[in-house]
């Protein structure tokens, strides 16, 4: 009688059995369904795109046509064939791509930059290999009609100077449509592309030609923006651009000695920030930076490529502001630039993406959890008020 009554407790019936089954299959996709995609609207419906501070002495109307809602973000390094692990792409894409589309659905900004390094191998790629991950990022990052995407060439994408070659650097205009000295205004706001690996100054080829398309286009702009009676004949004949101070986009950030004074939960970690940066590696070299900013006079700086935040000042006056990397393959925490910007100001908010500590912690707690119920179910683990119940009676006893 004692061994029938054992064998009913320790086998349920089967309808029970399949209940508490479909009890746990819920349990798994519900939190494979938080993790994995509810989340990103969950953390990115939080960001708000920040006010431009003229935006309070224009009307609504004017103030909603006029400014530009623009997204920034750097360095996803798509993984190749060489270097990258199956499940390592698979993870790390589909994060990027699900924060990335997420970000567009709830935010609806008006253009996109990708300030470099969109692949993690552009470098080495074949022929094949490079047509795979152009394939792979235009399914990640497509974009619908009313958002413009615009893609900055970076050191990953086609080497270092010293592994750049025209071949690498066509391959990755003709995809992207990308030329240094490029002028994309939108809005009557200028921005201005720039391939900062080609500011070598050696006067190789790339170099030389990236160069002159750069001095070119600084004499546009410096003519547009003089007024007409101080126009001179140097300026006669050159078409007249918006007389917007520019915005220079690019990979490479202007040179600084390290990131010591970097700041932020994003900024480089402790051990890193004092270590000082090589001159055309971590940043432009001393003379390219000036260039630039002689050249174009920027109002604001945006660049990528050391995968932490920072915010400098050049010359006393000009922003550059270095956007952290897009995947959590280089961090626990990314994010991306949400700028609202007008023909005369701008204002810039950054927007976190989840972190995958609090992912991972979520995924152990839920396991646990998991652990807890089979056992209780199964009836090897004791529920708690039944086990003080029988410390009571024995304390009684």
């Amino acid at each position: 009688m004692l061994s029938s009554s054992l064998t009913t407790v320790k086998n349920p019936p089967l309808k029970k059995r399949l209940c508490f089954l479909l009890k746990l299959m819920c349990f798994v996709s519900s939190v494979l369904i938080f993790c994995e995609f509810l989340i990103y609207y969950v953390v990115i419906f939080q960001c708000q795109w920040p006010e431009v501070k003229g935006g309070a002495h224009m009307g609504e109307e004017e103030t909603s046509t006029s400014v530009l809602k623009t997204m920034i973000l750097a360095d996803t390094h798509l993984l190749g064939e060489i270097r990258g692990h199956w499940l390592d792409k698979l993870r790390r894409e589909w994060q990027m791509e699900r924060s990335f589309q997420t970000a567009l659905w709830l935010l609806q900004p008006d253009i996109v930059f990708i300030l470099g390094d969109a692949f993690d191998e552009g470098k080495w790629s074949s022929p094949q290999a490079w047509a795979d991950d152009v394939r792979r990022f235009r399914k990640m990052f497509r974009c619908p009609a009313s958002t413009e995407l615009v893609v900055i060439v970076g050191n990953h994408d086609v080497g270092f100077h010293y592994e750049m070659t025209t071949y690498k650097v066509n391959r990755f205009e003709k995809v992207f449509n990308f030329t240094s000295g490029k002028l994309i205004t939108r809005k009557g706001i200028n921005f201005v592309l720039v391939n900062s690996v080609a500011m070598e100054g050696d006067g190789c080829a790339v170099c030389s030609t990236s160069e002159a398309k750069l001095v070119a286009l600084s004499h546009k702009l410096n003519c547009s923006q003089q007024k007409p009676s101080n126009s001179n004949k140097r300026c006669s004949g050159v078409e007249k651009l918006p007389a917007s101070e520019p915005i220079l986009l690019q990979h490479y950030p202007l040179y600084r000695k390290s990131d010591a004074e970097c700041s932020g939960e994003d900024s480089a970690p402790p051990e890193e920030k004092n270590m000082p940066f090589k001159e055309k590696y971590d940043v432009l070299s001393q003379e390219a930076s000036q260039k630039l900013l002689w050249w174009f006079q920027p109002r604001l700086i945006l660049s990528g490529h050391t995968h932490s935040a920072c915010e400098v000042l050049h010359a006393g006056r000009v922003p550059e502001i270095s956007v952290p990397s897009f995947s959590w393959r280089n961090r626990n925490n990314p994010s991306f630039i949400m700028g609202s910007i007008t023909p005369t100001d701008f204002s810039l908010q950054k927007c976190f993406l989840p972190y995958e500590s609090r992912v991972f912690t979520i995924y152990c707690a839920a396991g646990a959890l998991l652990v807890i119920l089979i056992l209780a179910h199964v009836q090897l683990l004791t529920p708690p008020f039944y086990f003080a119940q029988r410390l009571i009676s024995k304390h009684k006893a």
